[in-house]
C-alpha cells in the first residue's frame, strides 16, 4: 500500500536538500557580486519558489531574479516544486526558507489556496511574501502580487480569435490548464469575455483540462476532434498546449480550418506564430515580475516599506495577422523580446 506519510517525508527531504544546494550556489553568487556592484542589498536573503525548475518560463523568472539579486548585492535562494501542482513541496520550501532567515519570499504558487497556511506562518514570522505570476486566493493572502493581468491577456486572445473568424459561425474548443488555479480561471474567463460568449454557450463544442502540458493537450485535441470535427476556433491556456493541439489538428488535416490563439510569449511560441502553428499569442514578461519582486524585498529589508496590491507587469499581442482595433506587434518584435 502507498504510504503517504513516507512519501511526504521523502519529498520534504528532497526539497531541503535542493534548498541546501541552491543556497550554497546562490550564496557564492551573492557574496561575489555584493562587494563590487554597489547594490543596496547588503546581506539580504531573498527566497524564490517556482512551480517547477524545468519549465522555460520559470527558468527565465529564476535567471532574472538571480541577476537582479546580484545587481543589488543580495543573496537569492531558489527552490521549486517537484512538478506542476506540487503544493506539498512548496509548503516545505517555505518552511525551509523561513528557517534560513530570508527577508522575503517570492512564490509562483502551485495552488492558489492550498499554500495559504504556510504563507501566513511566514508572514507572521516577519517575512514579506510576494506572489509572482500566479495570484493567491484571496489575493491579500500575500503582501503583494507582481504578475500579468491574466484576465486582460485572455480578453486579448479571445478578441483576436473572434475577429479572425470574421462572419464565420464559431465552433469553439477550449483547452484549459489546471482546475482551480487563478491563472487558469482568469485566462479562461477573459477569453470568453473577449470572444463575446459565455460559459455553457452552444458555441463551445468541446472543453478539456491539459495542465498546460503539450502531450496531454495533443491527446485531448485528438479526442475532441472526434466529437467535434467542425471546430474552427481554439483557446489554449499556454503555448505548449497550443503546440500539442496543433499536432492533432495537423494529423486530422484541419490546419486551414482551426484558428489557434494562446498566451505566454516564449521564444518557441513566437517561432510557432511565425511558422503558422499558432495564429497569435499574448506575451508575458516574467523578467519584470522577478526584478520588481527582488527590488521590493531589498527595499523592505532596507527601510521596512512593504509592497502592496496587484502590480500588472504587462502583456502584448504577438501576431503576423493583425486585426483592426487590437494593438499588436509582429514576430520580429516578438523574437527580440521573448523569453526562454
Amino acid at each position: 500500500m502507498f504510504n503517504r506519510n513516507k512519501a511526504r517525508s521523502l519529498r520534504i527531504g528532497a526539497v531541503l536538500l535542493a534548498g541546501s544546494v541552491a543556497f550554497t550556489l546562490a550564496g557564492c553568487s551573492g557574496s561575489s557580486s555584493g562587494g563590487s556592484s554597489g547594490g543596496s542589498g547588503g546581506n539580504v536573503k531573498v527566497g524564490l519558489i517556482t512551480k517547477t525548475d524545468s519549465n522555460p518560463y520559470f527558468v527565465k523568472l529564476r535567471e532574472a531574479a538571480q541577476a537582479e539579486a546580484d545587481k543589488k548585492g543580495a543573496t537569492l535562494v531558489a527552490l521549486a516544486g517537484a512538478f506542476d501542482g506540487d503544493n506539498e513541496g512548496q509548503v516545505a520550501a517555505i518552511e525551509n526558507l523561513v528557517s534560513q532567515g530570508v527577508k522575503g519570499i517570492l512564490i509562483t504558487p502551485n495552488s492558489s489556496s492550498g499554500i495559504l497556511t504556510a504563507i501566513k506562518s511566514a508572514r507572521d514570522a516577519g517575512v514579506v511574501v510576494i506572489a509572482l505570476d500566479t495570484a493567491t486566493d484571496p489575493e491579500d493572502a500575500v503582501d503583494a502580487t507582481y504578475a500579468t493581468d491574466n484576465k486582460a491577456a485572455g480578453v486579448t486572445q479571445g478578441k483576436w480569435v473572434k475577429a479572425t473568424l470574421g462572419s464565420t459561425a464559431p465552433a469553439l474548443v477550449m483547452l484549459d490548464g489546471t482546475p482551480g488555479g487563478t491563472v487558469d480561471t482568469f485566462r479562461h474567463d477573459g477569453f470568453l469575455e473577449g470572444f463575446g460568449t459565455t460559459e455553457g454557450s452552444s458555441e463551445i463544442v468541446g472543453q478539456e483540462n491539459t495542465n498546460g502540458d503539450q502531450t496531454k493537450a495533443q491527446t485531448a485535441m485528438e479526442n475532441l476532434l472526434q466529437r467535434a470535427p467542425g471546430v474552427n476556433a481554439l483557446y489554449t491556456i499556454n503555448e505548449p498546449a497550443a503546440a500539442g493541439a496543433y499536432e492533432a489538428i495537423k494529423a486530422a488535416g484541419k490546419t486551414d480550418q482551426v484558428t489557434i490563439g494562446s498566451i505566454d510569449g516564449s521564444c518557441t511560441g513566437v517561432a510557432n506564430v511565425k511558422s503558422g502553428i499558432i495564429g497569435a499569442t499574448v506575451m508575458q514578461f516574467p523578467a519584470k515580475m522577478a526584478e520588481q519582486g527582488v527590488d521590493a524585498v531589498v527595499t523592505y529589508a532596507a527601510d521596512g516599506t512593504k509592497p502592496s496590491g496587484f502590480n500588472d507587469t504587462g502583456s502584448q499581442l504577438i501576431t503576423d495577422k493583425p486585426v483592426t482595433g487590437l494593438d499588436s506587434k509582429d514576430t520580429t518584435w516578438g523574437a527580440e523580446n521573448c523569453w526562454g
